[in-house]
């Protein structure tokens, strides 16, 4: 079950808040449909309820807020929008790097393509799929964890008429299994037939929570809309004369002037009008979605008003009362000079429940007269207390308890809560709803695998490295005056970095710039998960992304001059473990330099141009820094390590530590770790930052 209570967005510049006061329940076992035009602020309902956006109020799943579970994508799927994955990934693959994300077995993948009916689309990319498959891998991504509650934002719009049956069964099937379905819908006729249960909510407020069949009654008729200055006095008479006719009319009194009334034609009630000289100011036939105020005054009953108003002025709590010899708003005929009272599940009995159906149709006089026995409130009460009656008071129409709850929730009592829930008195204001980062992936290294290796970028980014490199070095090697470690790592003095190391920095500025670019991981949360759990997976798959990148790039190199040029030029240089080592680490470097700032700067052409920056920028600062006026120097500084702290390494590990520290003390070396420090200490504030708010 889904509670919400008090869900108030926050207002907008001197504008009111797009959603006021938004309280109502759907239920388990049920598929509910939050009804509203466009720009209504459905959507914001869901965001809220979901935690993405900030406002007011408070929403519980099952019994729990969403920010206190431990793994909401386990309780709540979602579907808001289209599915923001990469367009080059295919559908298999997307939900096997969702499956590790939520923590659940890789064959759930190809048991909710079997169940969404996407078995053979399985390979096809994400960006050729047509609209309903992929509002069918949305679904799918939303069953993934085996959610109790579904959560949808206009599932159905833009599908087909066979792709909507489908998705209706679909969801039906989930709610018959004892699933909670949330969905959003702007159709009044769609609601009425897909969904179980509807809250009508138009500019912000609820105006009607209500079956499908009590919906469909009040919105789905015609009718006729009426504006006068006298509603009151209009509504009053149009229900006399029709119990004088022994016609069934209803007439719903609405917000402001306007009246609807059932039953009837715009020629019955205008003569209506002019034979008493009411002035009216508009007279049109509607269907119940026409018109503004549409079925308010139900929905305003059902929730407190009007049902306190009845309740005062002494009538029938919980009863329908349809005059006439017409159908009531069961459907029911009654036989004519006949007057029956009928219990909600059909039996005929004595007046004597607190909730039941009242058609009055004798001839005569006292036809209006007769009395609900258990009350003692006879029918033309009503007709007569219409000028007293408040704005939203339906004069014959569905009526039902007022709400315990302190927002009310509009309901019917063709269709009462089995259980309804009280509530402790709730402060005036609802508690703020604060939008917290999304949880990391429960196995973020397999979700980083995943992730890199489900779409063809970094291979093609890869094989680009080599060429470029191989081409590069060809060159420089006819030329000439090159050093041997630049001709095999293909590094001209006139570049900033090499190829690879440039490479190494793309994909890894690419591990977090998708993530932004199509945050997969955000589609229930609504922002990328700064987690360190996701930082360390990352930049351990980057890190050997540019190890290989870096051991294939040498050895292409030296491949290729070895063919072109012959075996001379191909020779392993003096001293290569530690100019090897200095290689490497460049590589590793450039490829956390771009992960770090795509990370904290939300971009890959950010995280690029960090990785670019530091020999471009920093190195320059750097070396002026060190080759600048000093009083002392750090000459002989691996020396005096060594014999400080390497003496007593075992297999001559002081060695690879010497040529680290050779590595360091170089400007380009200085320059990236500078960079490195500074950028994970930048990542690290925005993350605690991120947590704070």
């Amino acid at each position: 079950m889904i509670q919400a209570f008090g869900l108030t967005s926050n207002p907008r510049k001197g504008l009111p808040p797009l959603v006021d006061d938004v309280s109502f329940e759907a239920r388990a076992g049920q598929v509910t449909a939050l009804l509203a035009e466009e720009g209504a602020g459905k959507t914001t309902v869901l965001r809220l309820m979901l935690e993405l956006q900030h406002g007011r109020g408070a929403t519980y799943f099952r019994g729990r807020p969403l920010h206190r579970i431990d793994q909401p994508s386990r309780e709540v799927g979602v579907l808001l929008g289209d599915v923001p994955g990469h367009p080059s990934r295919t559908v298999r693959g997307h939900l096997r790097m969702l499956c590790a994300a939520a923590g659940v077995p890789v064959r759930r993948a190809d048991e909710v393509l079997e169940a969404v009916g996407l078995v053979s689309l399985r390979d096809e990319r994400l960006g050729t799929l047509a609209r309903g498959m992929d509002r069918r891998l949305g679904l799918a991504c939303a069953l993934l964890p085996d959610p109790h509650t579904l959560v949808l934002d206009e599932p159905f719009d833009a599908l087909s008429g066979r792709e909507t049956h489908w998705l209706h069964s679909t969801l039906q099937s989930h709610a018959s299994q004892g699933g909670t379905v949330l969905l959003t819908m702007a159709e009044p006729k769609d609601a009425a037939t897909m969904a179980d249960q509807v809250v009508t909510l138009e500019q912000g407020r609820i105006v009607a929570d209500q079956d499908a069949a009590e919906f469909a009654r009040t919105r789905l008729r015609p009718r006729v809309a009426v504006r006068s200055p006298h509603a009151a006095r209009l509504a009053a008479l149009l229900a006399k004369e029709a119990r004088t006719a022994h016609r069934s009319v209803e007439v719903v009194r609405e917000d402001g002037n306007r009246l609807s009334v059932y039953g009837s034609t715009c020629a019955d009630v205008g003569e209506t009008a002019f034979r008493h000289g009411v002035l009216v100011h508009q007279l049109a036939d509607e269907v119940g979605d026409m018109g503004p105020g549409a079925g308010a005054g139900a929905g305003e009953v059902a929730g407190g008003r009007g049902a306190r108003w009845l309740a005062e002025s002494g009538g029938a709590e919980g009863a329908h009362v349809t005059e006439g010899g017409g159908a009531n708003a069961l459907g029911q005929v009654p036989a004519q000079g006949s007057t029956k009272v009928e219990t909600e599940s059909g039996s005929e009995s004595e007046a004597e429940t607190d909730a039941v159906t009242v058609i009055g149709s004798a001839t005569g006089p006292e036809a209006g007269e007769r009395h609900v026995e258990s009350q003692g409130v006879p029918v033309s009460a009503l007709g007569e207390a219409a000028a007293s009656a408040p704005e939203g008071l339906p004069l014959l129409a569905s009526l039902s308890p007022p709400s315990p709850f302190p927002h009310p929730t509009p309901t019917t009592a063709s269709t009462p809560h089995p259980h309804p829930r009280t509530l402790d008195a709730l402060p005036d204001l609802p508690p703020p709803i604060s939008v917290r980062p999304a949880p990391s992936p429960l196995r973020p290294l397999r979700y980083e695998l995943r992730r890199a290796a489900g779409i063809s970028t970094g291979f093609l980014t890869a094989a680009a490295v080599l060429v470029v490199s191989a081409l590069t070095a060809v060159v420089l090697a006819r030329v000439g005056h090159t050093p041997q470690a630049r001709l095999l790592a293909a590094w001209p003095r006139e570049l900033p970095l090499p190829p690879a190391a440039l490479g190494a920095g793309l994909l890894g500025a690419l591990a977090f710039g998708d993530e932004f670019r199509h945050p997969a991981l955000a589609a229930d949360r609504g922002t990328v998960p700064r987690r360190l759990g996701l930082l360390v997976a990352k930049l351990l798959v980057s890190a050997a992304t540019a190890l290989v990148l870096a051991a294939l790039t040498v050895g292409c190199d030296a491949e290729v001059l070895y063919l072109v040029y012959g075996r001379e030029v191909a020779q392993v240089p003096d001293g290569w473990p530690a100019l090897g080592a200095s290689w490497f680490a460049l590589c590793v470097g450039c490829a956390w330099a771009g992960v770090l700032a795509a990370g904290i700067f939300r971009s890959t052409t950010a995280g690029l141009a960090a990785v670019v920056a530091v020999p471009v920028v920093v190195v320059p600062v750097v070396q002026k820094l060190w080759d600048g006026p000093s009083v002392r120097t750090a000459a002989g500084f691996p020396m005096r390590v060594r014999e400080v702290l390497l003496a007593q390494w075992p297999f001559g590990g002081e060695r690879y530590l010497a040529a680290a520290a050779k590595v360091v003390a170089q400007p380009v070396g200085s320059a990236l770790a500078l960079s490195l420090t500074t950028l994970l200490c930048a990542y690290l504030l925005t993350t605690v930052r991120s947590r704070v708010r």
